[in-house]
């Protein structure tokens, strides 16, 4: 989930300590996966909630997702069980997200373990996951849902892409704790590839993030955060 890089930090690899059973943490960064609550329940409410959907993907043109951290998968595995249950017949689903450190596969199914709710996403993903994911790593879920891991630093890994976004998850570690993910850069390298009308969503609320989203040129909006936490943002790239 991480774009900076900390001292002694493996290049290629997530580092994790476990808390709370199965609850990942990374020692690098200081923080948690997700939510210590229920991060299924979070990437409802900030991720989906806060992009329009599933409303946004009631069509026939292909819908596509990009996320800042792909961690444990949660947030794929999530929005992939609500597209199976609202998304009309001949949609498609391409969920891209950039991750500097991927986690093997062991540690993907065990995180996930904890949602019967995506017991059958989990499955799927873990059965195609990579032994040692790199580069750029393209898995087809099934039949019109493809996912692509592209594994490296998310400001260099925005610059190589052409197709824009039709929907942002911003999810890497807390600003605090990696201000690299809420960079200038790279907010406006999102920015530069969502459609006109796309939207972006977090569950980070800081000032610095606030303003960097709205200097790319976002119209950003508050609005309540996950189980108590006071605020979180979500904006679109509005129509010229």
């Amino acid at each position: 989930m991480a774009d900076h890089d900390p001292e002694n930090t493996p290049q290629t690899q997530a580092v994790l300590d476990w808390h709370e059973g199965d609850m990942p943490y990374s020692p690098a960064f200081d923080d948690h996966f997700y939510c210590r609550s229920d991060g299924r329940l979070e990437c409802g409410h900030v991720f989906l909630s806060g992009n329009g959907l599933p409303d946004r993907w009631q069509r026939e043109d292909p819908f596509r997702i990009g996320e800042l951290g792909f961690g444990t998968g949660l947030n794929l595995c999530e929005t992939w069980r609500q597209w199976q249950a609202t998304a009309p017949g001949g949609a498609s689903l391409h969920f891209t997200s950039f991750e500097r450190f991927p986690m093997a596969r062991a540690d993907i199914d065990r995180a996930l373990s904890h949602w019967p709710e995506i017991a059958r996403e989990r499955m799927a993903l873990t059965a195609r996951w990579p032994d040692r994911p790199a580069g750029r790593v393209e898995i087809e879920l099934e039949p019109r849902v493809r996912l692509t891991v592209v594994c490296g630093a998310a400001l260099d890994s925005l610059a190589a892409e052409i197709q824009p976004f039709d929907a942002w998850y911003l999810d890497g570690f807390a600003p605090s704790r990696n201000p690299d993910m809420w960079s200038a850069e790279l907010m406006a390298a999102v920015f530069g590839l969502t459609v006109p009308g796309g939207r972006f969503a977090t569950y980070a609320a800081a000032g610095f993030v606030r303003r960097n989203l709205a200097a790319a040129g976002f119209a950003v909006e508050r609005r309540p955060g996950f189980a108590g936490k006071r605020e979180m943002l979500c904006g679109e790239k509005q129509a010229a």
